[in-house]
């Protein structure tokens, strides 16, 4: 059966060093907006250019995801519509290089949207898709927000030392993404938890904690320091509002006990990112 298809518009790319493809959606697996912060980021960081375009028209229901009327600076009222862009970015010498899209989760027709994104993975030479995502858990605000790190191709998970996905079940848009992309290309997935209590955005500590994992596994610069003025600020927030209730208080404090007396978990990181140069340089000569 044929996947139907989807207006979308390729734009001109100069050649990509090894590109990675990273990419995130906002919805569910969007807790704190952090996954989408985070390719916003790495875009304002690498000085993102346009590299395709996906008609929203096809892919929403306008009932459920509403397009927004804002004033522009002619104070005209102008319409933005949900976007699915795509842009690349170029990183210093010896770096894979970027293919960035930080969009919104669509309501329909997710087969013909992976088989775009299948489309634009090849049109820029991507040999890496790396879904970044955030989902609440039982972790505290005060410590270190852990990120999962897995991934579906076995090779990948040999190479370098990670788990397999074991979920099964009902599946959300990454899971139907990674089924259709790992075709093309190879597939990470990046999960960070962010504090069920503080489930709004922004969340600068776990955005930070995504980029962090990025940069140690694919080696690619995210200058996520620079979040660290940003990720107190938040911290002073959280605990501010807290501290006026004392059996909000106490909770927290159990769990900050069970982060810390979980056993670490101490993973081998020298050498991730040589591995992931070695499996895309193996993919391109392929």
């Amino acid at each position: 059966m044929r996947v139907a298809e989807i207006d979308y518009t390729l734009h001109d790319i100069p050649p990509l060093q090894r590109p990675i493809f990273i990419m995130a959606f906002r919805g569910l697996f969007d807790m704190g907006e952090a996954a989408t912060a985070a390719v916003d980021w790495l875009s304002m960081t690498h000085n993102g250019h346009p590299a395709a375009a996906i008609d929203p028209e096809s892919l929403f229901d306008f009932h459920e995801v509403r397009p927004e009327v804002r004033i522009g600076a002619n104070g005209n009222r102008e319409i933005h519509w949900p976007a699915n862009n795509v842009v690349w970015a170029k990183t210093p010498a010896g770096s894979p290089d970027l293919v960035l899209l930080s969009g919104v989760e669509p309501n329909l027709r997710w087969r013909s949207f992976g088989q775009t994104l299948q489309d634009i993975a090849t049109h820029v030479g991507a040999g890496l898709v790396v879904t970044l995502g955030s989902t609440l858990a039982m972790v505290p605000h005060s410590r270190a927000f852990p990120v999962a790190t897995s991934t579906g191709d076995p090779e990948l998970a040999d190479r370098l030392h990670i788990g397999k996905p074991t979920y099964e079940g009902p599946t959300g848009l990454i899971g139907a993404l990674h089924q259709q992309l790992h075709t093309t290309a190879g597939i990470l997935s990046m999960r960070v938890s962010v504090p069920h209590y503080v489930p709004g955005s922004p969340s600068p500590k776990a955005t930070a904690a995504l980029l962090a994992e990025l940069e140690q596994v694919c080696g690619i610069p995210t200058a996520h320091v620079g979040m660290a003025d940003e990720i107190r600020d938040w911290e002073s927030r959280v605990f501010q509002a807290v501290s006026e209730d004392p059996d909000v208080r106490e909770y927290i404090e159990q769990l900050e006990s069970t982060a810390d007396d979980e056993p670490a978990i101490v993973r081998e990181t020298e050498g991730l990112a040589d591995e992931i140069e070695s499996y895309l340089k193996d993919r391109f000569e392929e």
